[in-house]
């Protein structure tokens, strides 16, 4: 359907200091785009794009109604995975074991701290667009907590961004530039506008959370932390509409496979391609849902395998701390022994027998905070997102006869 294209308008480049090439310095106007404003605009999919959409609805649905209130644990399963996948978009990657030392309170890495400062930005957008209407403030509490762990992000963090910024390009200005965002005066009733939007309940609900992300990206609000905040979206606005009460749709892992075709259809919603971009979350979500339900699968049936290689006796410490791995896979000796509620000598004998078993791997031989992870689950957060990616992979070759797949170069923006 149509779908306005963002403008273009020409305005006086000030440079705050003389820096770069020549062109750089000599810089005198840039081109910035504008997106529209969106919030009374109607959207309905049609043919391939809405038979897309109605698929990745049951296919989140299915996932909900099968695993949401059977297996609780999938729902942080789901949320680290999402969280994760998203900041490995953006070059962030500490690994998980890294991760879970940061999750268990442990020596981390920046990055590890930035994934987990991820996981709870996400967390926090889902609870406040559940509990009702989603607003600007949320939004800008989530990118306070998401910033948290970068000192100078963190000064600037929770609030809208002052200065012109652009993705691609010069390092200095915005010559070359695969996208330039509205002029930072703009960004208020822009981000107004996109709320106001976010919040209806008349429209196809994913088309409203797919074209919500891409109006965010188009304005790009912040100075930094835009890619990992704008999909967090996408997942609040599916629990703000109902569409999900317990998981998270790890989307970010199908973005990951193939992220020049992400950015891609970026660019080409700003053309005025909203049905392209649509269909392309919708695709991604039925690969990530299925997924998801594999995943949902394979740690169910974890339990059973533990206890058959441990076989531990009834009511022993062995048994208390197997059965709460799914909730708890990571955890410390402090956390441990909360769990099965003994001395420290048993609850260090049952980790011992758990970690020579390969049930439990150690993450951190820190002797004032050693850390455990249930590296099944560990290998199950992998398996997930390489299963997303092969889907989105498989999905995007030719078949046999059929045209070849077009390569369009682009950029990778940055947050």
């Amino acid at each position: 359907m149509d779908w306005p294209p963002h403008s273009r308008e020409r305005r006086v480049w000030t440079p705050r200091q003389r820096q770069g090439s020549k062109a750089d310095r000599t810089l005198a106007h840039i081109e910035v785009s504008i997106p529209p404003r969106i919030a009374g605009l109607h959207y309905d999919p049609a043919g391939a794009v809405a038979r897309a959409h109605e698929s990745a609805t049951i296919a989140v649905a299915r996932l909900e109604a099968g695993f949401g209130d059977h297996l609780a644990p999938l729902a942080d399963f789901l949320l680290r995975s999402e969280s994760v996948a998203s900041s490995k978009i953006e070059h962030i990657d500490a690994g998980w074991r890294a991760f879970g030392r940061a999750l268990a309170d442990g020596k981390a890495s920046d990055e590890a701290k930035s994934q987990l400062a991820a996981v709870t930005a996400l967390i926090a957008m889902v609870d406040a667009a559940g509990a009702g209407l989603m607003s600007v403030g949320s939004l800008l509490d989530a990118h306070r907590v998401l910033m948290a762990p970068d000192y100078y992000a963190a000064r600037g963090s929770g609030a809208f961004r002052d200065v012109q910024n652009w993705i691609g390009g010069s390092d200095y200005t915005p010559i070359n530039a695969s996208h330039v965002p509205p002029p930072a005066d703009l960004v208020p009733e822009l981000m107004d506008d996109l709320v106001e939007f976010a919040n209806r309940t008349d429209l196809p609900i994913l088309g409203q959370a797919a074209i919500a992300h891409a109006q965010f990206e188009s304005i790009h609000p912040f100075g930094d932390g835009n890619g990992r905040i704008g999909r967090a979206l996408i997942s609040a606005i599916l629990r703000r509409r109902g569409l999900t009460r317990r998981i998270t749709v790890p989307l970010a892992s199908a973005m990951l496979a193939d992220t020049s075709r992400y950015f891609r259809r970026l660019d080409d919603y700003r053309d005025g391609d909203a049905d392209g971009f649509v269909e392309y979350v919708a695709t991604a979500t039925i690969h990530a849902s299925e997924a998801a339900q594999d995943s949902a699968r394979a740690l169910a049936e974890l339990p059973d395998h533990w206890r058959h290689t441990i076989k531990p006796r009834t009511n022993s410490a062995d048994e208390t701390l197997l059965e709460r791995l799914l909730d708890t896979p990571i955890f410390n000796a402090d956390t441990a022994r909360r769990i099965t509620g003994t001395s420290s000598v048993n609850t260090y004998r049952a980790l011992n027998r758990l970690t020579d078993a390969g049930v439990l791997e150690v993450l951190s031989e820190s002797k004032r905070n050693r850390i455990w992870a249930a590296i099944d689950v560990l290998a199950e957060l992998d398996a997930l997102s390489s299963a997303i990616g092969k889907r989105t992979t498989d999905h995007l070759r030719p078949q046999p006869g059929g045209p070849e797949p077009s390569h369009t170069a682009a950029g990778e923006p940055a947050e």
